[in-house]
């Protein structure tokens, strides 16, 4: 008798991302929405999630692929030549939180296996309410804010995370944080974290990310940190600070305000734009002949350094300046919390990542430098 098909769900958000380019930090609700579209935001979850279900092509003649109607799945899984079971319609043109629960749940209905969702910790946060433990999920990480260990690293690992599940290969699960921010005091540059719940995730190693870790750094290796970064800054230079605490510390020694958890530019020790948008960015920095560094952080327990938080930083912004005018800033203890697992980059655009991997140096005290793998 042949074996009885695997089954999976999928969701795409497609507002998911939408606000990162546009320094939004998030993208929930719907008056946000509209400012992002108004700021020229695009959409990036339904790329991302074409990326990720690319993976399941090989075995998509041996799977039942369920989703919800239009842009939350079914587009995109026709436009890649999957045959799918549609199980509903979102209630308007313009999708909501509601919209994603009734999806999972109607997925649930159905019976799937695994359900794989592309979003933010929003849209985690939407599915974990309507199916909680009860059925197993994937993440593919399409949002701005991602602290939830139910991600995947990349969308290409959400798509593997999600095939080698339903082939078999992988039979165990562990019960993953579902973390979210309030987004209106994260604008205002504070952070509010919070646990909304646990769902199974596939275990399936390095595929999947941890849950982000607050900070812990020694305060003196931060300062010296900051420190060689400032004594070391060149002149007639843009310097293009990520967000962060750890980067916060070398605004602090600039003498500088900063926006956290926003972008800003420096130049000649001079605070020359604050919290900026992608498109902003590119008009300061456009002209090849003006000299331009990047200065990023880690993101704890998670080791990111490109594409959790400053989608600001596009591939375009990270070509032109190149991956030598590239700082990392990060402390000694930062990089040993996150157990030998190495950097990883994130862009949305394959080959920029693939370029990226390697060996960088990272800043981790004054006078002091590691050079440390990062990965794709």
């Amino acid at each position: 008798m042949a074996a009885e098909k695997k089954s999976v769900g999928i969701i795409i958000n497609p507002i998911a991302g939408l606000g990162g380019r546009v320094g939004l930090k998030g993208s929930d609700g719907a008056d946000t929405v509209e400012r992002a579209l108004a700021l020229g935001g695009k959409p990036e979850s339904p790329l991302r999630a074409g990326k990720a279900i690319e993976q399941l092509l090989e075995i998509k003649d041996k799977i039942e692929v369920y989703t919800y109607g239009g842009p939350m799945g079914e587009e995109k899984l026709r436009e890649l030549g999957f045959e799918v079971n549609v199980v509903g319609q979102p209630a308007a043109e313009k999708t909501t939180a509601a919209d994603t629960i009734a999806a999972a749940k109607k997925l649930r209905d159905a019976g799937v296996d695994l359900i794989v969702f592309a979003g933010g910790d929003g849209t985690a946060r939407n599915v974990c309410e309507a199916v909680g433990l009860e059925v197993p999920v994937i993440g593919i990480p399409a949002g701005v804010k991602i602290h939830s260990a139910v991600y995947a690293i990349n969308p290409r690992n959400a798509g593997l995370a999600a095939k080698e599940y339903l082939e078999g290969k992988i039979q165990t699960l562990n019960e993953s944080e579902v973390m979210d921010i309030d987004e209106e005091l994260f604008r205002e540059g504070r952070v509010s974290a919070k646990l909304y719940g646990y769902m199974n995730v596939p275990a399936s190693g390095s595929r999947i990310q941890n849950m982000k870790s607050g900070g812990g750094s020694e305060e003196g290796d931060l300062a010296g940190m900051a420190g060689h970064i400032v004594v070391n800054m060149e002149p007639d230079t843009i310097y293009i600070i990520g967000p962060g605490s750890t980067t916060r510390s070398i605004m602090e020694d600039l003498g500088l305000p900063n926006t956290l958890l926003g972008v800003d530019v420096v130049k000649d020790k001079k605070l020359i734009a604050s919290d900026v948008t992608e498109p902003q960015l590119w008009e300061m920095i456009k002209d090849p002949e003006r000299k331009v560094k990047i200065i990023v952080t880690v993101i704890g327990g998670q080791g990111n350094i490109f594409g959790r938080g400053n989608q600001q930083i596009s591939p375009r912004i990270i070509r032109r300046v190149g991956k030598e005018n590239i700082i990392v800033a990060a402390t000694a203890s930062k990089l040993i919390a996150l157990n030998y697992q190495p950097l990883l980059v994130d862009t949305g655009d394959a080959e920029l990542d693939e370029e990226l991997s390697g060996f960088i140096e990272v800043v981790v005290a004054f006078g002091q430098t590691s050079v440390y793998s990062v990965s794709s």
